[in-house]
């Protein structure tokens, strides 16, 4: 297991601080080389809980907790507490002299009575809770990683199936616009060129300008401007379009591209009659990053020989709000019986 620098240097702080800690407790007269006699006797206990920790924290708990291997894992770790307690129990022992010549003038030599059984079980619960310290932060960690892979995971998920959406409504904008040229063509030809330049300019910034997850809004507003130039070549003139767009013309909010073109093409395509004639309404505010694109136009459902289009735009709408903006964006939409109106309306929380 690999140590980042961050927690490397967050190791080193915690164990400076069980090393060094205990020489705050020493008496006000343990001064000079007594005090430095005091520090290496009490160093078996804190080097015994590094060697142990660091054992499973970078062997044990990965090779073997982690791999189902759980036996061993504790038969080792048992075996490794009993070592672990000796060392303790020896170093204690063999620093004693180190005091003899200051505290009591004698060498004490070794224990005569063996082990203190409350030393001993006192040690021993200290380094059982290092293995289960050890064993609690290991687990942290691999579950953070379990997380931020599963997060990078649907970050790739969501990445490509927007990737996926998009790629489709390129096409299905492109197919809806050479079908309203189309339609020119057949009784006004200048109309009809004046509109494959307007096509240009929207493929510019379809091909172009919108290739990143966001654009600025205003150059999606500039997109929309020059679509509904060009949807006004087609239409005749008993059809009312009414816009509405207050955004600066340097407003960076970042939207979603070709989001809204989305609604704008389901109003033209299902709000002027058979006979040529209704009334599209398009408004767009942004305010404190809120972004509202309000549409309204008169309800004449597509016939069933109509073929401006498949229909697939506005479920990619849901889908790419779904998304993008999961839980910062408002959809309604629907058919008012009293006008027969049909009006959709997005509001999007673009600082999240």
């Amino acid at each position: 297991m690999k140590l980042s620098n961050r927690e490397l240097t967050l190791h080193v702080l915690c164990w400076g601080i069980v090393l060094f800690i205990p020489l705050f407790f020493f008496g006000p007269h343990d001064t000079g080389d007594l005090l430095m006699r005091r520090f290496l006797r009490g160093l078996g206990g804190p080097l015994s809980y590094m060697v142990l920790f660091y054992l499973n924290y970078l062997w044990l708990v990965p090779r073997l907790y982690f791999n189902d291997r759980k036996r061993m894992f504790f038969i080792i770790n048992l075996v490794s507490v009993g070592v672990c307690l000796g060392f303790m129990f020896e170093w204690w022992e063999l620093t004693r002299d180190l005091l003899a010549d200051k505290v009591s003038q004698q060498p004490t030599g070794k224990m005569r009575h063996g082990p203190r059984l409350p030393m001993l079980f006192y040690n021993g619960i200290s380094l059982i809770l290092v293995v289960g310290l050890s064993l609690a932060i290991s687990m942290s960690r691999r579950w953070q990683q379990i997380e931020n892979a599963r997060k990078a995971a649907e970050q790739s998920r969501m990445e490509a199936e927007l990737t996926n959406l998009h790629n489709q409504l390129n096409p299905h904008f492109l197919l809806n616009t050479l079908n309203n040229i189309y339609a020119l063509i057949a009784f006004d030809t200048a109309k009809a060129q004046t509109a494959v330049e307007e096509l240009s300019h929207l493929l510019r910034h379809a091909l172009y300008e919108n290739q990143h997850p966001y654009v600025p809004l205003f150059k999606e507003v500039e997109f929309i401007h020059n679509y509904i130039e060009l949807m006004k070549i087609r239409v005749s003139n008993d059809v009312t379009i009414v816009t509405d767009i207050d955004v600066a013309p340097d407003d960076a909010t970042p939207v979603a591209p070709l989001l809204f073109i989305c609604l704008i093409e389901n109003a033209f395509k299902h709000g002027i009659s058979p006979d040529g004639k209704g009334t599209i309404h398009v408004a767009i505010h942004q305010c404190d990053g809120v972004v509202t694109c309000d549409i309204i136009n008169s309800n004449h459902p597509k016939r069933d020989n109509d073929k401006s289009g498949s229909g697939i735009g506005l479920e990619q709408v849901g889908k790419r709000l779904e998304l993008m903006y999961p839980s910062r964006y408002t959809w309604q939409k629907g058919v008012n019986p009293g006008d027969n109106t049909y009006r959709s309306t997005i509001l999007l929380n673009t600082r999240g």
